[in-house]
C-alpha cells in the first residue's frame, strides 16, 4: 500500500518569485494581504490570497490555491482583483506577521509544515521590508559572517 502525500488548507497567502514560494502566515487583519499586493507589484506571481491548500511531495512543501479562490485576491477599500496566477510553488520561506523580530541581523528560524521544516522569515518594521522579503526569495539570504 502507497502513502498518499499530506494535505491541508490554511489561513495564508502564498506569492512565487523566480521560482521560490513564500508562503505568508499570520492572525486576521495582520497585514498579509498588503505584503502580497507589494509582492506582486516588484514582480511576484500570484498563487493564492486567504486561503493556501499544501501538499508534499517528497521532501518539497506544495502550495496551490484552493480552485474557488484561483485567481483572486482582495484588495482593502479597493475590491477583490482578478490576478493572473500560477496553479503550484514550493515553498522555500514562511514569512510570520504574527512575530515581529526588532534584531538587525536575526538568526533564521524554522516552522515544521506537514513533517517538513521551512524557514521563517518574522515581520520587520522596516520601511523596506517587502522589498527585502522579494529579494530574500529571488536570491537567498546568507548566512551570518
Amino acid at each position: 500500500m502507497s502513502s498518499s502525500p499530506a494535505l491541508d488548507i490554511i489561513h495564508a497567502n502564498c506569492v512565487d518569485v523566480a521560482g521560490t514560494g513564500v508562503l505568508i502566515i499570520g492572525a486576521s487583519g495582520t497585514g498579509k494581504s498588503s505584503l502580497t499586493l507589494k509582492l506582486l507589484a516588484l514582480g511576484a506571481q500570484l498563487v493564492s490570497d486567504d486561503r493556501t491548500q499544501l501538499t508534499t511531495s517528497g521532501q518539497a512543501l506544495i502550495a496551490s490555491a484552493p480552485s474557488t479562490i484561483v485567481g483572486l485576491i482582495e484588495a482593502r477599500g479597493v475590491g477583490i482583483l482578478a490576478m493572473p496566477t500560477i496553479a503550484h510553488t514550493e515553498i522555500k520561506f514562511i514569512i510570520d506577521l504574527d512575530c515581529l523580530t526588532r534584531e538587525r541581523l536575526p538568526y533564521t528560524k524554522t516552522q515544521n509544515l506537514l513533517g517538513l521544516n521551512i524557514a521563517v522569515i518574522e515581520k520587520s518594521e522596516t520601511p523596506a521590508f517587502a522589498e527585502a522579503v522579494f529579494l530574500a526569495a529571488k536570491f537567498g539570504l546568507s548566512p551570518h559572517v
